[in-house]
């Protein structure tokens, strides 16, 4: 294949979607990966791209992937992951812990580490979604917090195993995002809790925001490493600091 090869984890709705659809823009042939084979079989089919079946918490079917892959990867976007609930520590069930750990931080080094021989024949790029959520914590978020902030130590720690060899390693840190999943899955599908999220919001980042992010720095020339890029909306100065408009009376 003469095009440049782009791996999506995450790729069935959202940042990973949209980061699909940007890279194969700029000439890359697209491998989309998730577990919803109708999704991503839809979106493969509509950017000429490849569909992949693949739970990342799962070593056979990481397996498999790599096998579909083949033997060059010029850019992995370790997007899969996302969050499970916003109880504090003393009400939360930590079993969602697990599964957030399994998905983001575990899906993360499993699909690296199985990929990393073709990202280094292609002298490839990888680029991790982590979130502000490393940044510092909150309250409700000690989980979320704590698996983002572990991949925030997988991508640093690979970078400086990997110095000197022709690999980047980028962090691509998104803030406050409005899609239609994150906070729905968040919340186990309560719609109500899940729109209160952005309410009041002016402005709340688009999946197409970090998409472009990642296709900037998946564009810079071979000896530029972005190692981090915090992508706040406006209304979001901090975590701390979300500027919400008030409510409207009836």
């Amino acid at each position: 294949m003469s095009k440049p090869i782009a791996v999506v984890t995450g790729a069935s709705s959202g940042i990973g979607a949209a980061t699909a659809r940007a890279l194969t823009k700029d000439g890359f042939h697209v491998f989309c990966v998730a577990r919803r084979t109708e999704r991503i079989e839809s979106l493969a089919a509509e950017i000429g791209g490849t569909a992949v079946t693949c739970d990342v918490s799962n070593p056979s079917a990481v397996a498999s992937l790599t096998k579909a892959v083949g033997d060059r990867v010029d850019l992995l976007v370790n997007n899969a992951g996302g969050a499970l609930g916003k109880d504090p520590l003393t009400e939360t069930d930590l079993e969602l812990w697990q599964r957030m750990y399994n998905s983001n931080v575990m899906g993360a080094a499993r699909v690296t580490q199985a990929l990393l021989p073709a990202l280094r024949t292609a002298e490839g790029q990888i680029a991790f979604v982590t979130s502000v959520a490393a940044e510092t914590a909150y309250e409700g978020g000690g989980g979320y917090c704590g698996v983002k902030a572990a991949e925030r130590m997988l991508a640093g720690s690979l970078r400086l195993e990997l110095a000197g060899e022709p690999i980047r390693i980028c962090e691509i840190v998104p803030g406050l995002v409005k899609t239609d999943e994150f906070s729905l899955t968040r919340f186990d599908g309560d719609q109500e809790r899940a729109d209160k999220e952005y309410e009041g919001v002016e402005g709340p980042l688009v999946a197409e925001d970090i998409a472009e992010c990642i296709r900037w720095v998946a564009s810079r020339p071979w000896h530029v490493n972005i190692d981090r890029m915090v992508v706040r909306p406006r209304a979001q100065a901090a975590m701390h600091k979300l500027i919400r408009s008030a409510p409207e009376q009836s």
